[in-house]
């Protein structure tokens, strides 16, 4: 059995889950979320306990691996709808800054053009200075998503530590050539 798939999904204050088919739909302050199952789990509301319980119809190996993701995918969406995800990305190089214009973040990181990138429908990114980018939103992956996106315009090189990390990120600095 499934460590995680066998444990129940507790419901947080001020989070509606609704069920529909195999759609699962929640609902909370930060925003509204979908989701549909695949048709060998099983996912039932218990409204009475305030909890969501996944089940599988068979022992094969890809069931028993979709039955704990589809217990992982409804726990992220009702903490995302709840409290909501964010990443901290920090821009690192003499020259190299983002704008936000609109819908679209604007990154100059040592290239000829400046790279535009249209910010997503759900997800909110602000830039508290010009060298720091923060990703917010309701759904874990698409925050994700958009922060490896940002980062892979210009990933740190080891010699300098120069482009976009995620804030705390540890970047190995190699030793350049040395003369003897």
């Amino acid at each position: 059995m499934s460590r995680i798939g066998k444990k129940p999904v507790s419901i947080a204050d001020g989070v509606k889950v609704a069920m529909q088919g195999r759609v699962i739909t929640v609902e909370g302050p930060q925003g509204k979320l979908q989701y549909e199952h695949r048709p060998e789990i099983g996912v039932a509301v218990d409204e009475q306990s305030r909890q969501v319980s996944v089940t599988r119809n068979s022992e094969d190996r890809e069931v028993r691996a979709y039955h704990g993701l589809t217990r992982a995918l409804i726990n992220n969406m009702i903490i995302g709808v709840k409290v909501g995800y964010e990443k901290r990305l920090e821009i690192i190089g003499v020259g190299y800054v983002g704008t936000l214009q609109g819908d679209t973040l604007s990154l100059r990181v040592g290239y000829a053009n400046e790279i535009k990138k249209k910010v997503p429908a759900g997800l909110n990114v602000t830039l508290p200075d010009q060298t720091h980018v923060v990703v917010k939103g309701c759904d874990k992956q698409m925050v994700g998503q958009f922060a490896a996106e940002v980062r892979a315009c210009r990933k740190p090189e080891p010699y300098k530590g120069k482009g976009i990390r995620y804030q705390g990120e540890h970047v190995k600095i190699k030793p350049g050539k040395s003369a003897t």
